[in-house]
């Protein structure tokens, strides 16, 4: 066996570097806390007035096809957009026009009658770490239809909720601070 400067160890090294090296790149631009890069890649901006007359106190646009939800304030300065995760099938999912009718922080759960029935362990479940709605809920003019938090981050981003648009907590806090009850939610 010869002495080579290079051995092949070096080599498998150097090769796997140069295959990482753009993934290395792209983690440098860290998203904020809580998100994940490929979630946001594909939202597109919306203009509220495609979707209401004036701005009123405040307006939402759920998006379940990008899954996410567009936020702006009532003067208009505020505009958010955050993943969220979307309701599994179209018979879960209603579209048009609600309002914010109440707010609260810490909620507890209980499960439909449409939920007990596709899974009888379902019971209800008091605020803490293991509920659904996650720190923070927003609850809409229709029953049962919520935008809240979840505890279960792998569901923002996909197909995972039962009708509600769940958001991250740290997002769901921060949309909470800003929407007043009265606040008027399209979801598409």
């Amino acid at each position: 066996m010869t002495n080579s400067p290079i051995s092949r160890r070096y080599m498998l090294g150097l090769t796997g570097a140069t295959l990482a090296t753009p993934s290395l790149l792209l983690a440098q631009e860290a998203p904020r806390e809580g998100f994940a890069r490929n979630n946001v890649m594909s939202f597109s901006t919306q203009d509220w007035r495609d979707h209401f007359d004036t701005l009123g106190k405040a307006s939402i646009v759920a998006d379940t096809t990008s899954r996410a939800l567009h936020f702006w304030s009532g003067d208009g300065q505020t505009y958010k957009i955050y993943p969220t995760s979307v309701p599994r099938t179209d018979e879960l999912t209603k579209r048009g026009y609600t309002e914010v009718v109440r707010k609260r922080v810490g909620p507890d759960w209980t499960p439909t009658a449409s939920m007990v029935e596709r899974n009888p362990e379902l019971k209800y479940m008091p605020p803490g770490p293991d509920n659904p709605l996650g720190t923070h809920a927003m609850y809409l003019s229709w029953p049962a239809y919520l935008i809240h938090g979840t505890h279960d981050t792998r569901k923002i981003g996909r197909l995972s909720s039962d009708g509600c648009i769940g958001l991250y907590n740290p997002s769901v806090k921060e949309l909470f601070a800003m929407v007043p009850v009265g606040t008027q939610v399209r979801i598409i």
